[in-house]
């Protein structure tokens, strides 16, 4: 008799689940790590002294690649939304091609022209999310499993930054050369990934119950859906769009924000804070797993959204009255601003689909969110660049972070209190519904 045998039946499910969360949640998470190994790396470069058409080379390099990243968003409402299990690894296997030749493209095509080929690499990378998510989504364990998932976003923007400093400062590769460089390692590993991912368990007939069968969406479904909840889509769609601006900010430009050697800090400290916010925020949506009730998730994770919004605000605000190092300033709006972040791009839209018993899939959510935030942070980029292109980083952070703060407190704030609505007005009609129909005795039968 093994080791599980000698298990009860209740243990042994629990050895199962478990076994399955480190299983499938690590392989998303490093999927997606390696997805940011192909398409962050070069955001650790400066360009320093270069230009595009007037444009600082940097922050060209971003718009253009996060134009590309945005073009594919507006694409993965339809294809992620009708996008099949069976046809998931081939569509990973071909984006993660095209994203590796774009960045050798980027480093053999004569400068500054080469920055296009970046296009390339932002379209094909920007529904990797959404399709590794689709893995996960409609099970018992979503939330550990996105929990995993969710934390390669925190964790994998300071590592790549950290890892394209090391190629570049002690490996002596050109800034040019870096990506592609990090890329060709990533590729085959996240192809070994995506096959393992391919290979999961369909969701049980008990997954289904508890978090709702998710199928995919055709254009008319999509605009029920939306049409259904409009009032709280709008809302988290419009802040979601102020903080997929500022995140995207701080990932790309982190390093103009804070100049690591001025500061005396290690070209690693940014995977070191990375690294302490994701444990922060994975101790806390491994709580919430725990709680059964749907609504009670996506109100508890509202009011810590809320708290992150207002802390934002009072940290930008306040920035030269705190005198906070640059070190502690960092981790406060990492762990801010990804908490918020994390919790709509994981857990939020997956419980809301249970709550309200709704026939879709996750993915369609994050591509609206993520097509409406990205649009916003092109044309935040083009405006900063036109109208002030020489403007202090560290200040035009803070001012954006200020705004962000006091929008999504707002929006937040009016979303929560629409929700708990919305759930008590059916709970009523559920009740009511069942008082109806149960047979009322007769008087005469009493006699």
């Amino acid at each position: 008799m093994n080791f599980k045998e000698k298990l009860s039946p209740s243990a042994q499910k629990k050895l199962s689940d478990l076994l399955f969360i480190f299983y499938a949640g690590g392989a998303a998470l490093l999927s997606y790590s390696l997805v940011y190994a192909l398409r962050k790396p070069f955001t650790a470069a400066t360009f320093d002294g270069m230009e595009l058409f007037g444009m600082d080379y940097k922050v060209a390099t971003s718009i253009i690649q996060i134009f590309g990243y945005m073009v594919s968003k507006f694409i993965g409402i339809k294809l992620i939304s009708e996008l099949k299990r069976e046809g998931r690894l081939k569509f990973i296997l071909v984006s993660i091609g095209v994203a590796e030749l774009s960045l050798v493209l980027f480093g053999c095509l004569p400068r500054p022209f080469n920055v296009l080929a970046l296009f390339f690499n932002g379209l094909s990378l920007g529904c990797m999310w959404g399709v590794i998510f689709s893995f996960l989504e409609g099970r018992r364990v979503t939330d550990l499993l996105a929990s995993l998932f969710g934390l390669s976003i925190a964790v994998s923007s300071g590592t790549a930054k950290s890892i394209g400093l090391f190629v570049v400062d002690i490996l002596n590769v050109s800034e040019f050369w870096m990506p592609a460089l990090i890329g060709a390692v990533a590729l085959p590993l996240l192809a070994g990934l995506g096959y393992i991912l391919d290979h999961l368990p369909k969701p049980t007939a008990e997954d289904k119950a508890l978090r709702v069968e998710r199928v995919t969406l055709d254009r008319q479904q999509r605009w029920e859906l939306f049409r259904n909840f409009a009032p709280v889509l709008t809302l988290l769609f419009f802040a979601n769009l102020f903080l997929t601006v500022l995140q995207d900010v701080k990932e790309d430009f982190l390093v103009k924000i804070i100049d690591v050697n001025a500061a005396g800090l290690s070209s690693w400290v940014f995977a070191k804070v990375d690294g302490v916010v994701t444990l922060i925020i994975l101790a806390v949506f491994v709580t919430l797993a725990l709680v059964k009730s749907h609504i009670k998730v996506l109100s508890t994770l509202l009011t810590l959204v809320i708290a992150g919004a207002v802390t934002l605000s009072f940290v930008a605000f306040n920035y030269d009255s705190l005198q906070l190092s640059p070190l502690v300033w960092l981790f406060i709006q990492s762990l801010c601003l990804y908490f918020s972040y994390l919790s709509f791009q994981t857990i939020f839209f997956d419980r809301f689909i249970a709550c309200f018993r709704i026939r879709g899939n996750v993915g369609f959510f994050i591509a609206m969110v993520d097509s409406i935030g990205y649009t916003g942070t092109v044309l935040v980029l083009v405006f900063k660049e036109c109208f002030n292109p020489n403007l202090d980083w560290l200040e035009f952070y803070n001012t954006m972070a200020g705004t962000v703060g006091i929008v999504c407190c707002t929006a937040f704030t009016v979303s929560l209190f629409y929700l708990m609505q919305r759930y008590r007005k059916g709970k009523r009609k559920e009740i009511s519904e069942k008082a109806t129909s149960c047979p009322v005795p007769s008087l005469a039968s009493s006699y």
